[in-house]
């Protein structure tokens, strides 16, 4: 059996792990532009994604445990005991102010996961889901507005990466926005259909995506089979090299070092995509999948800076293929 299975043990693990911090306030990373004054809090600011050290954190935090409650059943109680207080109208209502507010807040990032995560509460409560619809909906029209203006692709390997929010939007957008879909498909095609030969120079030292496979793995999402692999015979005619082992994390007491614990992780999730996309690097692929997340996984809990984010890229890395 791959190591690459989400266990009952496991997912319990991930379940305890996140519902310690979705609630937890302290330490917060706030991201936002005082103009002024002002007495705030991070509840104060963001009703609902307060916890998790930041707010898309919190975001894709939830994310995981809403999943967790679709696979296992048994740890729903729990996880909907939680959601019950955080997830209201009035909560929600904050969240959408905010962003009403301040409409670069979270770009791209943070609204990828959101979208995100509206799509998996659409598999649990309705009213949860009604809740957060008019913040979904804004994002989504924010991202459709927005893509035309971005002339060149954010190549990143952290938060301001294009293609991974877009793959995270695109999966929302299929059921929810068929405006949206059209809009991550066009653009897409546009800004990366004509890449050829992927550069040899990852990783850099606080990266923990990488932008070779998450273009490649958008570019999986949006084409049909036969555009995509030859495509993707023109982008990566064999598996880069450099791509296939797990990087090295020196401190995992530094927050941005430790980073590349999830890059391990989200290497594993795209190759473990890309494997059933590329036939002939299937089985290079497969291995490299498995070797980059044993390589993560005993350190997705060794300090706050790793426990408040890591499990949702480990999660996404199992079951998101």
């Amino acid at each position: 059996m791959s190591t690459l299975t989400l266990t009952p043990e496991l997912a319990k693990q991930f379940a305890k792990s996140t519902l310690g911090h979705v609630g937890r306030e302290y330490p917060n990373g706030l991201g936002l532009v005082l103009t002024g004054p002002a007495e705030i809090t991070p509840s104060g600011l963001h009703p609902i994604f307060y916890g998790s050290f930041d707010w898309h954190s919190c975001v894709h935090g939830w994310w995981q445990l809403f999943r967790l409650a679709r696979l296992y059943p048994e740890l729903a109680p729990d996880i909907y005991a939680r959601a019950e207080t955080v997830f209201t109208p009035h909560h929600a209502k904050g969240e959408l102010e905010y962003i009403e507010e301040n409409p670069g807040f979270e770009r791209p990032y943070g609204w990828g996961w959101l979208l995100a995560l509206h799509g998996e509460i659409a598999h649990h409560n309705a009213l949860w889901d009604q809740a957060l619809q008019p913040l979904a909906g804004l994002i989504s029209s924010r991202l459709t507005h927005y893509l035309p203006r971005l002339t060149y692709p954010v190549r990143a390997g952290t938060h301001a990466n294009t293609a991974f929010a877009l793959i995270l939007a695109y999966e929302w957008a299929t059921k929810h926005d068929p405006n949206l879909k059209i809009g991550i498909t066009e653009w897409a095609r546009s800004r990366f259909g004509k890449d050829i030969a992927a550069p040899n120079i990852e990783p850099s030292g606080e990266d923990f995506l990488s932008p070779t496979l998450t273009e490649a793995l958008l570019m999986a999402r949006v084409l049909p089979t036969d555009e995509f692999q030859t495509w993707a015979t023109q982008f990566m005619p064999q598996a880069p090299q450099i791509l296939l082992n797990p990087v090295e994390v020196s401190d995992r007491s530094d927050g941005r070092i430790g980073h590349l614990d999830g890059l391990n992780l989200s290497r594993a999730w795209c190759w473990r995509n890309l494997a059933n996309k590329i036939p002939s690097i299937r089985d290079t692929a497969n291995q490299a999948a498995e070797t980059h997340f044993l390589a993560a996984l005993p350190h997705v809990e060794a300090n706050y800076m790793s426990e408040h984010w890591l499990c949702s890229f480990a999660l996404l890395a199992l079951t998101d293929c």
